[in-house]
């Protein structure tokens, strides 16, 4: 029992310089940030869509699925705003198998985490440039956020790390959305909480400095279902769920009050198919009611070229190799039904 120190990692900014993101498009993302935060401040009715493969597991399926997606947003530009969802590091419940790009490079070979810190940036990099449309990533370590600090758009932090006291600081240093996911059991409260102390002014240790947050006032709530005490999945997305959530963001004084709905993981059930008709019910609460319609601000949705999931080494192009996802052309008419119902 203890640690094997390997090899020295290259810090953030030396992975930066290497490969820098070109003057044109750091313009260019000023202007796609903004869009971001009006729409999660209030002040853009368009919806917010992060929506992607579940695990971002080769560059060039990811990339053809994203220029699709680049594509489709000149069509639906007016009602939504689409954020590529390339999440190159995946929690594992059990802590073993494929942990993303971050760690396996190649799915089928052991880590190698140098190899695997480049793959990383490489993939946003070319994701961002080839495309025009910025990424979102899951903040699973807090550390190599710096990687991608130029790239990003908007960040999650998921179910097992919103109770996670660094997760929560360093949230409040990011300079665009992060979406505070709810835990596997469920707890609002938990995620209230994650979400209240993200929007604070905070120092701690970061990176070995001393440092300061003034705190992110976008932070907000990820609704992603819950693994129930018999084991089953439950969801949270259905308008009772909406509500209870809206009247729960008035115990404290929290900053641009919003939710993101994750169609998928537990309120799913983890069928993809499901995530069509989450969208549809959800949109219809939000008509519903001005409560509901106030807070709702968007979705997350697993999305890859092919329907489902397979094995790694499956062979199957830009099909999924975690959890199932829907296919590109359901993803296609989804969007543009997306789009039809909000106008």
């Amino acid at each position: 029992m203890s640690f094997n120190f390997k090899r020295h990692l290259p810090i953030p900014m030396e992975i930066r310089e290497e490969m820098p993101l070109s003057y044109a498009m750091t313009e260019r993302k000023a202007h796609f940030d903004k869009g971001v935060s009006d729409v999660m401040r209030g002040m853009d009715d368009r919806l917010l869509v992060i929506v992607g493969p579940c695990s971002a597991d080769r560059e060039d399926a990811v990339l053809e699925y994203v220029c699709r997606l680049a594509a489709l947003q000149e069509r639906v530009a007016e009602r939504l705003l689409l954020v590529p969802r390339v999440y190159t590091n995946k929690p594992r419940t059990k802590g073993t198998g494929y942990k993303g790009l971050l760690h396996n490079p190649d799915p089928g070979s052991s880590d190698d985490v140098l190899e695997g810190v480049k793959a990383v940036r490489h993939m946003h990099l070319r994701v961002v440039e080839e495309s025009g449309l910025f990424t979102a990533d899951e903040m699973l370590y807090p550390s190599n956020y710096q990687y991608l600090v130029d790239l990003l758009s908007y960040v999650a932090v998921g179910a097992r790390s919103t109770e996670n006291q660094e997760h929560r600081l360093v949230a409040g240093g990011i300079p665009v959305p992060v979406g505070m996911k709810n835990p596997t059991g469920g707890s609002m409260d938990v995620m209230l909480n994650s979400i209240y102390a993200a929007q604070q002014p905070q120092t701690f240790i970061y990176r070995n400095w001393e440092v300061e947050t003034t705190g992110n006032l976008l932070a907000h709530a990820v609704l992603r279902g819950r693994i129930g005490s018999d084991g089953k999945w439950h969801a949270n997305y259905h308008y009772e769920h909406l509500e209870h959530l809206a009247q729960a963001y008035t115990v404290h004084d929290f900053a641009n009050p919003a939710v993101i709905v994750d169609t998928n993981h537990d309120n799913s059930g983890k069928r993809p198919l499901e995530q069509t008709r989450i969208v549809r019910e959800v949109m219809d609460s939000a008509r519903r009611s001005e409560v509901v319609g106030g807070l709702f601000r968007g979705f997350m949705i697993e999305s890859y070229l092919e329907d489902g999931r397979q094995e790694v080494g499956g062979g199957i192009y830009g099909k999924s190799i975690t959890d199932p996802c829907l296919g590109w052309e359901r993803t296609e008419a989804l969007l543009l039904e997306m789009a039809e119902m909000r106008g």
